[in-house]
């Protein structure tokens, strides 16, 4: 096997003929659109070997004409619903060929605006009567894999070429990791361009079926993989199974670096690539110039400080809009209210997606779609916010942080997001602490035995905290955390006895922490002799601020619960009391005083109560708690100062752009 033949060789073996014609696709001579030769190629049985070669594309055009007909094989997908296998069969060959050989050039570019797609015919090309000469062949086959995937429901008999037509698009999509993560004006992304520019009934259509596959799972027949051996995975593979060897695994390019993540437990393909697909449609941002603006100059000396005077913007992005919009199949609020809703929109089984979030949510991709619906859809937040079972979603949420040492940090920041997201709300704040745990067993640390779902989120996010001061050190993380807390703090219910004491465990860490750093600081101060030191006095300064700032959002925590919520939490006043004098040091802090001033004020009360009350034998820990109790009811708050109540909202950065598309990436190639 070697050169590929300049003619037809004519012979009656197939494994020739098979040969042939794919040695000639790869080869020199190219072949008009009408030509029998792509006929006979797509209907090739795909259980033959074959050497493969590189694609002479620049001088035949056979990746555009492949994917003109990989746009007809759809074409007659469509109009024949239900077809038998052989209409099917053309089209899987026609996406896997297209596939194949549109991977190997994006990963073999030479250039970071994907020319050598050569996504046209040339002008003398010979085309049918009713072909547009004019049409953006991108354009047209995107059309026609997002029109298949958006109206042909999955059976048995579409589901590889659905399978396939996914895969097609996340090939097709990944000429994003040819640019940095941050959209720019030069990116070149025909394929995601033509599919932001489609209707927004098929967008609809297809956000739905995404959805849809991901939320029922639909499995693969057991029999589809014989029936069409390209996707064999014996020793001796196929033809076109040899050509994706030529182009085996894509190049993961600037972002390989980045694929770290393992796949969670047992896997169904074709809802991991619906939402993968779903993924990166609904994060892309097209950067374009506005109407205008300064334009660079047309000689090729314009300078950087020209083209930094453009005004750009991004495109909307109407994938991003459907899922913002999609509503509940089984209730409306929109309908009930007797508005009318703003064009269609995708209705979904809230439930359904509920239920299935909650069971998959150790895996990545999961968090970031239930980001993606908590922070752009109302309705879906609403919906998930009314759960009287919030423990489906929070559960796995907290097992995932409390296994953060084998997590990364991105898949951290989301569930903690998340957790913030949900903290904005009072009725969330008040319901979860009158859920009760009949056990955590996956909580080794300590046995917690009919515990509230409030008091184990209370403890999850303060063993987050820890774990962050020990490992990662991110600020965002510390802020996050506090701010959840924070938020829940004036709702605090019978918050558990272990919760209570790691809370003021928590003001214990963070002061020693603090106290490091002061002593740092005056150290360097007490003994600097050259001026170098002195960006890093500033850089002890700075963090000494942070600190001082999360040890007082602890101090307001710990108020906001003694303020709203002490006679429900004895528990907490309990941990108070035991624990006072770690308070002490910071009783005349200027930035500490005022807060303090209520804690102390909790202490003078009981403490002078218990001083007064004569007792026979020791103060046992639940002598204690009960005495807290019992005088817990005579507590009017007398003298207590009171502050605004801290509310935290998640806002998303200005240009989110630069952390979800490397990110949504990362998570593709780690599982592809």
């Amino acid at each position: 096997m070697g050169a590929v033949p300049s003619t037809p060789r004519h012979t009656s073996s197939t494994a020739e003929t098979a040969e042939y014609l794919i040695g000639t696709f790869v080869g020199e001579k190219s072949f008009p659109l009408a030509s029998d030769f792509w006929q006979k190629l797509l209907e090739l049985p795909p259980t033959l070997r074959w050497d493969p070669q590189p694609l002479n594309h620049h001088h035949t055009r056979h990746l555009a004409k492949i994917l003109i007909h990989l746009s007809w094989c759809l074409q007659e997908a469509i109009r024949a619903s239900g077809a038998p296998s052989p209409i099917y069969l053309k089209a899987i060959n026609a996406v896997y060929i297209s596939s194949v050989f549109l991977k190997y050039i994006i990963e073999n570019t030479q250039s970071d605006t994907i020319e050598e797609l050569c996504l046209s015919l040339h002008e003398n090309e010979p085309v049918p009567k009713d072909f547009k000469t004019d049409q953006k062949i991108e354009n047209l086959v995107m059309h026609n894999v997002l029109t298949f995937l958006g109206s042909i429901d999955v059976s048995p008999t579409t589901s590889r070429l659905h399978q396939e037509l996914l895969n097609f698009m996340l090939v097709a999509m990944s000429t994003q990791l040819l640019s940095g993560p941050t959209p720019g004006l030069k990116d070149l992304n025909p394929f995601l361009d033509a599919a932001m520019s489609q209707e927004s009934l098929l967008v609809n259509l297809v956000v739905r079926r995404l959805l849809l596959n991901y939320i029922m799972r639909p499995r693969l027949p057991s029999n589809s993989a014989a029936a069409y051996s390209i996707f064999s995975e014996e020793s001796q593979p196929g033809v076109l199974q040899r050509v994706g060897s030529a182009a085996a695994n894509l190049v993961l390019l600037p972002f390989n670096y980045l694929v770290s993540s393992n796949s969670e437990g047992s896997r169904n393909q074709l809802a991991d690539f619906s939402l993968h697909v779903l993924l990166t449609l609904i994060h892309y941002h097209k950067c374009v110039v506005s109407d205008g603006s300064i334009t660079a100059r047309s000689d090729d000396s314009a300078t950087s400080d020209t083209v930094s005077k453009v005004n750009t913007y991004f495109t909307v992005n109407p994938y991003s809009k459907a899922l913002e919009n999609a509503r509940d199949i089984e209730f409306d609020r929109a309908d009930i209210e007797g508005n009318t809703q703003n064009g269609p929109v995708v209705r979904l089984p809230f439930a359904s997606l509920f239920d299935t979030l909650g069971m998959c949510l150790a895996d990545e991709t999961a968090v970031l779609l239930l980001y993606s619906l908590l922070q752009g859809n109302s309705d879906f937040l609403e919906y998930v916010l009314v759960r009287t079972d919030l423990d489906t979603l929070l559960m796995p949420i907290l097992e995932t942080l409390y296994s953060a040492s084998r997590r990364t940090s991105n898949q951290i920041y989301m569930l903690l997001i998340i957790l913030l997201i949900l903290s904005q709300d009072f009725s969330f704040n008040a319901s979860i602490h009158k859920m009760m745990l009949h056990g955590v067993p996956w909580y080794k640390e300590h046995l917690l035995h009919q515990t509230s779902l409030g008091s184990l989120m209370v403890i999850i996010l303060i063993r987050t905290v820890q774990y962050n001061l020990s490992k990662l050190r991110d600020v965002y993380l510390h802020t996050t955390c506090l701010a959840t807390l924070a938020n829940m703090a004036p709702h605090v219910h019978r918050l558990s006895a272990y919760a209570s004491q790691r809370l003021v465990s928590l003001f214990y860490m963070l002061s020693r922490k603090y106290n490091k750093l002061v002593e740092l600081r005056d150290d360097k101060l007490q003994t600097k002799t050259i001026s170098t030191a002195d960006g890093l006095v500033e850089d002890m300064s700075a963090e000494l601020q942070i600190y001082t700032d999360f040890l007082r959002i602890v101090l307001e925590i710990l108020n906001a619960i003694l303020t709203y919520a002490l006679p429900r939490n004895p528990e907490v006043v309990y941990a108070i009391m035991h624990r006072q004098e770690v308070f002490q040091p910071f009783r005349n802090h200027p930035r500490f005083a005022e807060l303090l001033e209520n804690i102390y004020n909790v202490l003078d009360f009981f403490n002078s109560r218990m001083d007064a009350q004569r007792m026979d034998g020791e103060w046992s820990v639940e002598k204690v708690l009960l005495f807290i109790i019992n005088n817990c009811r005579s507590w009017r708050g007398d003298g207590m100062k009171m502050f605004t109540q801290l509310h935290f909202s998640y806002e998303q950065e200005s240009h989110p752009e630069e952390f979800f598309i490397p990110y949504v990436w990362q998570l593709v190639l780690s599982r592809w």
